[in-house]
């Protein structure tokens, strides 16, 4: 099975947006979650590019952080950048659902 490419290009976006939340304000705060979050997002990308069937990390990080984006987002009505990762978030948690009805590609001997 090949790369769980979505899935990395979301962990890059978590940690990218944690880099750029420093950066630009200084929030050290942002830089730590984004690298921390981003970090799990993409070991969740490897592992279920290792077993199409293990969903399971990249499940929990994705409804953790668009619960907890999706909150900021509410309360702040802007879109950047808790929106936009809310978004991406849900959208996440909705493949990784639709990979869970998939027949595994992995093979067990």
């Amino acid at each position: 099975m090949g790369f769980d490419w979505v899935s990395f290009a979301y962990a890059a976006t978590v940690a990218s947006g944690g880099i750029i939340g420093y950066v630009k304000a200084g929030s050290s705060v942002s830089l730590g979650a984004g690298i921390l979050f981003g970090g799990l997002a993409g070991l969740g990308a490897y592992r279920s590019s290792v077993d199409s069937s293990d969903i399971w990390l990249s499940l929990g990080i994705s409804l953790s952080l668009g619960g907890l984006m999706g909150y900021r987002f509410y309360n702040s009505r802007k879109f950047m950048p808790a929106g936009l990762v809310a978004v991406l978030s849900i959208a996440m948690v909705a493949r990784c659902l639709c990979n869970m009805n998939k027949p595994s590609s992995s093979k067990t001997e």
